[in-house]
Order: structure tokens, then sequence, then C-alpha cells
């Protein structure tokens, strides 16, 4: 009697693993599904935040704007790179004549990935001013 007792008794503990294992992943999956995901404006600040924090500075020049979008190359390395950054999200801090920047600029870069780079960001500015101020 004693053999059917202690394999009801592991039964029994296994059904309860299974159980607990059972709630428990569904619960991450709950918490999966229900995550709040950042948003592509949090993404974008985030990697301006990152390349102003750890990027490398270089000169670049400031071609022309289209809309809210800044575009310019810069060289790295003897490698020339076309760039764009859209600047929607920071058109606060942008100069009252945004053309009078067109020309030589700063930019912050990646050094793992060069392409990867800003003119503009909540806390720095690699746009200069042609316009004397007198």
């Amino acid at each position: 009697m004693r053999p059917a007792l202690a394999n009801s008794l592991s039964s029994g503990t296994t059904l309860a693993l299974l159980g607990g294992m059972a709630a428990a992943l569904g619960a991450w999956g709950l918490y999966r599904h229900f995550k709040k995901r950042p948003t592509a404006a949090e993404i974008e600040r985030h990697r301006r935040f990152e390349l102003h924090s750890r990027g490398k500075m270089g000169d670049a020049t400031l071609l022309e704007y289209r809309e809210h979008i800044a575009v310019y190359s810069y060289d790295i390395g003897g490698v020339e790179y076309m760039a764009s950054q859209d600047l929607s999200d920071l058109h606060l801090l942008m100069p009252p004549d945004p053309w009078s920047t067109i020309g030589s600029a700063c930019i912050k870069y990646d050094p793992r990935n060069p392409a990867n780079s800003i003119v503009l960001c909540e806390e720095w500015s690699g746009l200069r001013s042609t316009h004397r101020v007198e």
C-alpha cells in the first residue's frame, strides 16, 4: 500500500510543479505582451544621447535643409559619408534662420559605425551660424 501512496504524492507534486511553471510562463507572456515598447521618438532621443555622450567629434559640411531634415557630409578615415538628421523634435533649438548655418559644422559620430552621426541634440549643437553678431 505504501508504494501506491508514494506514487500519488509524486504525481501530485509533479502536477503542482508543472502548474507553477505554466503560471510563471503565462505571467511572463502577459508581461511581454503589455510591456510598454519605446516609441520611435524615444528610440531616436536615446540614439542622440548615446552619440552625444560617447561619440567622437568631427568636421562636416551642412549642405541643405529639406523641411525639418538637415543634410550634411563628412569624412572619417578617408571615407566620405553623406547623412541626414530629422530635427523635428529639436526645432526649438534651431536658430531663427537655419539657412545661416549652411557650410561648416561639427558632428558627433559612433567610431564603431561612422555612418551613425548627429549635428544637433538636446545637450549639444554642431551648427555654426554664418551671420555675424554685431
